[in-house]
């Protein structure tokens, strides 16, 4: 899995070797449901990745390797300058059907393949997240409109994504764990990181 798109710069699909002995995810970062100046929309999504990876791009990238899959990324860390959070939406169930209709809008436009959830910071009091994306990610699924659906926990993030997985972990395909926030510093930790996050979630679902 590549994460690509989030700096801005024109970077291309074309640019990433890929092998044709596994199957291979560009991950799309970050739609985000945010306006510009990074004021929350409520769940309605917008695509804020480099401006090169077009509709057409998609289309061309996976008619080139079958074995090639595209999801979006939601969230991550900022926009721009603004550090972007999890906030508790007023209505839950109005958040959840702003990010369905607006994902399913991306996933059509882009010809997407499914969604990773990359939200790195959380409220002290955090009582919806794991609900609504949980929703949503079943939503999608339920209805055709993904067929993959990832997580991307770290360090100290993982208490919300534990209980998201808990709760709906059938309708999530894998689990990108990113290690490199343990500042591990030898193989022997790291292994025990890696064992200690597979009893958190499915280890056949877990990537480093």
């Amino acid at each position: 899995m590549e994460y690509i798109g989030a700096t801005g710069a024109a970077v291309n699909f074309t640019s990433v070797p890929i092998s044709e002995s596994i199957d291979f995810h560009f991950i799309l970062s970050f739609a985000i449901d945010a306006d510009s100046s990074g004021n929350p929309q409520n769940g309605t999504f917008s695509p804020y990745w480099a401006s090169t990876l077009t509709p057409n791009a998609v289309k061309s990238i996976k008619s080139t390797h079958s074995n090639v899959k595209v999801l979006a990324s939601l969230s991550g860390w900022s926009l721009g300058q603004k550090v972007l959070s999890w906030y508790n939406p007023h209505d839950q169930n109005l958040w959840i059907s702003n990010a369905f209709s607006s994902l399913k809008s991306l996933v059509e436009t882009y010809g997407l393949d499914g969604i990773d959830i990359d939200y790195e910071r959380f409220p002290k009091h955090n009582e919806s997240f794991s609900y609504c994306i949980g929703e949503v990610i079943t939503l999608l699924k339920n209805h055709s409109v993904i067929s993959v659906a990832t997580i991307a926990p770290f360090y100290s993030t993982v208490i919300p994504y534990i209980e998201l997985y808990t709760r709906y972990g059938d309708f999530i395909d894998y689990v990108n764990y990113q290690f490199y926030t343990d500042n591990v510093k030898i193989p022997e930790t790291y292994f025990e990181a890696f064992r200690n996050r597979t009893l958190q979630f499915n280890k056949n679902k877990i990537l480093p």
